[in-house]
């Protein structure tokens, strides 16, 4: 446990994301993983048959993540995240496969896309801090003889736009902004800053 942390009990993470558990572990954030089994097709349905963006269908997914274990788990503290790939306000889910994988990386080549990861801390039924970070990905074009040759060395990714960014993933980019924990899907600046006004870390 690091010397930073100065919380009685570690945090949970309201996921089974690898990836969200290895930021947390780099930072020093003790945690337990305890997946959140909520519908986010059925919520992003909701939020953007109400008018809503990218950017709310993250939060409320986030949301719900926490809320949802929080109320099991009296006086822990639980994080919740989301990201939600847009394409020119067209928004991608996992793909669910190899296939359908390679179309959404096609569908990227050249063009600029947005990655909005929310997040949310929740203790018992209250939502202590939430948030979304943005960032911005710019692809350069590449050829279906290189989305072919760069599956054939990755295989099936399971996230939105068919790649992950870690690796050989950084080949499919020309331009990037944004926090590199806010591309992989857990905005740890602002997380960090809420669990140092907590008293959760030192500050």
């Amino acid at each position: 446990m690091s010397v930073l942390w100065r919380g009685r009990l570690p945090i949970i993470l309201a996921s089974q994301s690898q990836t969200r558990g290895a930021i947390l572990s780099a930072a020093g954030i003790p945690f337990e993983t305890c997946p959140a089994g909520v519908d986010e097709r059925g919520i992003e349905a909701k939020v953007l048959g109400g008018g809503g963006s990218a950017s709310d269908v993250a939060l409320e997914i986030s949301r719900a993540k926490a809320l949802g274990i929080a109320k099991s788990k009296p006086g822990r503290l639980v994080v919740g995240a989301d990201q939600v790939l847009s394409l020119e306000g067209r928004l991608f889910g996992k793909p669910g496969g190899i296939e359908r994988a390679k179309e959404q990386l096609a569908l990227l080549s050249g063009r600029t896309h947005e990655l909005y990861s929310g997040y949310c801390v929740a203790r018992d039924d209250t939502v202590l801090s939430s948030g979304v970070a943005i960032a911005r990905l710019s692809c350069r074009r590449f050829s279906a003889e290189f989305i072919e040759a760069y599956f054939s060395e990755t295989g099936a990714v399971e996230s939105a736009g068919g790649y992950c960014i870690e690796g050989l993933g950084i080949h499919l980019f020309e331009k990037i902004e944004g926090d590199h924990t806010t591309i992989l899907g857990l905005p740890l600046l602002p997380l960090l800053k809420f669990l140092r006004d907590e008293g959760s870390v030192l500050t």
